[in-house]
This record gives structure tokens, C-alpha cells and sequence, in this order.
């Protein structure tokens, strides 16, 4: 194994909050692998019945198709699931992973391009063998694709919702008062976001009350941008209740990080 090997990424936004995130291993990535590859060869099954069909009226030039199509099928999958998902496959979805930058930035599309692009020299010379054992090695469970692109795999933590109840104990959310606008608000509010809003009521009392003051009212002015609620129900609202309206708010349809 590799020395000094860490258990999760400890990430501090500029706002001067600091959250950490367990590091995916090698046996919960192999198992969400297991069932993408179950996936990629029900669509390889399907591609090889059409191109059978092909065959009978384009003989070699099916099978040089074939071979192109299970690469990019192959390729392809990782790269539309982790986009279009946010750095998730339905394996990982499964099984609460997520890909994410190694920096805490947000994920791009030229990154989740290069590390399933290198998906095929970690899968040599079987059984994702070079993957593996670079995942072992490496002091943060990356695989080469990982390392070449900057990216992680973290396990999603669950927020029990008896949790969220007790933290959020005795305050009256005057969002509530449109629904509409609450809606709004969490089609706009992307997990880190919240995640991030969540990190700050939780660990407020870590922080210096400077820190604090400064945290919440760059919190607050950051989701007052995504939606605007009307002055009656945030008159007199101290920043540090704004945010937790919003987390009342983001988490009053039982949604988890």
C-alpha cells in the first residue's frame, strides 16, 4: 500500500469553510464497475445483434464496425453518465460514489473526457488489473485515469433526516411561504452547494465569530442570487437565518447529499 495513504479529502472553500469527503477504496469502485460492465455488455449484446444483421450484406466492414463501436461504447458510457450526472455512473450512483476534481473545483467535461479515455490502459491486460493496482498504490485510491485527469472518487454521505430535524430545531422557516420559489431554489442548488450551506450551520461554532459573520453573509448573498424571495419574509433576517432557511428549505423534500 501506498505510505501516507488518506482516508478522505479535506476541501476549504474561500468562504473559510472546511468539509471533508471519504475517499472511495478499491473494493466499493470494483463492485460499482461490476455493474456498469454488466450494463456496457447488455449494450455490446445489442450492438452485435444489429451489425449481425449488417453482416449478411456488408461482411467485413460489420466487424471493423463492431470493434469501433464497443471502444466507443466502452468510452462513451463513462463519459455521458459522469456529464450528464454530475460525476456518476449508475454504478456509482448505486453504490453512493462520485467522481469530483481532486481540487474541490467543479468537475469538466475535458476531465471526465481524459480518465475514461485512460480507462482502456487501466484495463490492461485484464480484469482492470493496471486500475487495480494503482488504486492500492496510489496514496488516494486514484487509478491512472484519475491521476491524469485530477479527479477523485469520494463516497457520498447520506444526512439522515432525524439529523437535519434536530440541527434545524426551534427555527421557523418563512420560505415556506412560497412553495413556488422554494422549488426554485432547489432545481437551482447543486449538491456541493448544498452540501456546502449544510457545513456551515453544522460547524458554526468552529468558527471564529468574525469567521462567521463573514461565512454566512457571503453564504447568504450567494443564494439570495439564485432566487430572490419577496422583502416581507426575509426583512430583519440575519444572514446566518437566511442559510438556514435555505437548508430547511433544500432538505424539506427529504434530499440527500
Amino acid at each position: 500500500m501506498a505510505l501516507g495513504k488518506t482516508t478522505e479529502l479535506k476541501i476549504q472553500t474561500p468562504e473559510g469553510v472546511e468539509f471533508a469527503l471519504p475517499l472511495a477504496g478499491p473494493v466499493t469502485r470494483c463492485v460499482a464497475w461490476a455493474f456498469d460492465l454488466f450494463v456496457i455488455v447488455a449494450i455490446f449484446q445489442l450492438i452485435s445483434q444489429v451489425l449481425n444483421l449488417l453482416s449478411l450484406v456488408a461482411g467485413d466492414m460489420s466487424m471493423a464496425l463492431m470493434v469501433a463501436l464497443q471502444f466507443v461504447t466502452l468510452v462513451g458510457y463513462g463519459i455521458f453518465f459522469e456529464w450528464f450526472w454530475r460525476g456518476q455512473t449508475l454504478g456509482k450512483r448505486i453504490m453512493k460514489l462520485q467522481v469530483i476534481d481532486e481540487r474541490g473545483l467543479t468537475l469538466k467535461l475535458n476531465q471526465i473526457v481524459l480518465r475514461n479515455l485512460f480507462r482502456v490502459l487501466d484495463s490492461l491486460p485484464m480484469f482492470y488489473m493496471v486500475g487495480g493496482l494503482a488504486c492500492l498504490f496510489s496514496a488516494r485510491a486514484q487509478r491512472l485515469g484519475d491521476l491524469a485527469a485530477g479527479t477523485l472518487v469520494v463516497r457520498r454521505q447520506v444526512i439522515l433526516e432525524p439529523e437535519i430535524d434536530e440541527l434545524l430545531e426551534g427555527d421557523e422557516n418563512s420560505f415556506q411561504q412560497y412553495p413556488r420559489l422554494e422549488t426554485r431554489l432547489r432545481q437551482k442548488v447543486s449538491p456541493d452547494e448544498v452540501r456546502l450551506a449544510l457545513d456551515a450551520v453544522l460547524r458554526r461554532n468552529e468558527l471564529a465569530l468574525k469567521d462567521r459573520l463573514k461565512v454566512f453573509r457571503e453564504l447568504a448573498d450567494f443564494f439570495r442570487g439564485k432566487v430572490e424571495f419577496p422583502e416581507e419574509v426575509t426583512h430583519g433576517l440575519s444572514d446566518e437565518q437566511y442559510v438556514r432557511n435555505v437548508v430547511a428549505t433544500l432538505f424539506n423534500r427529504k434530499m440527500r447529499i
